[in-house]
Formats: structure tokens, sequence, C-alpha cells
């Protein structure tokens, strides 16, 4: 392969991966603790979007559990964005046959 060839492919794929950033960005995933009773909604660059309680955990008075439930769902989106994130930069990265891509994301 003449390095011209790989430069331009390098070029194209830096392209995509801007691309695909935008667009990941605007998806959102969610992550969910307590059978799903506190649950946080992330976009795809890793800020979380939303988060919602049911009631029934608020009416119990045990805010320690709350907090422990927010901060496993609050990580469980923003994990599951990151692994979202990942696969789509995975699908262009794929596209090329550049040495040592594969061990990036």
């Amino acid at each position: 392969m003449n390095i011209h060839k790989l430069m331009k492919q390098a070029q194209q794929m830096q392209q995509q991966l801007a691309k695909v950033q935008e667009e990941v960005a605007t998806k959102t995933v969610e992550g969910a603790a307590g059978g799903g009773m506190v649950k946080a909604v992330a976009s795809g660059d890793g800020k979380i979007v939303s988060i919602s309680i049911e009631q029934e955990v608020i009416t119990q008075n045990d805010k320690e559990m709350l907090e422990d439930l927010v901060v496993a769902a609050v990580n469980t989106a923003i994990d599951n964005a990151k692994a979202m994130s990942a696969e789509e930069m995975k699908k262009v990265a794929g596209d090329f046959n550049m040495p040592g891509l594969d061990n990036l994301f």
C-alpha cells in the first residue's frame, strides 16, 4: 500500500468518525436501577439527559437507598452510552483495513 493511498484512507475515516460522533451524540440510552424504579437517560456522548424516579421510591423515606439507586442508574446509563458509541465507531473503523485500528475502540 502506498503512503498516499494510506493518507487518503485515513482522512476518509477521520471524516466518517466525526460524522458518527455527531450522530451518536443525538442518540440516547437508558440505565435503570431498583427494578426500573429509577431510570437515567444519557446521550451518546455520555451526558445525562434525564432522571425519572417512581413515586413509590420517594415515599419510602430512605434517602440513602434513593441516592444509591440514582448513582447506579446514572452509571449504567453512562456505561451504555460508552458501549453504544464504541459500537458505532467500530462500524466505521471496520470498513478500513488499517493495522492497529481494531484495538482502538
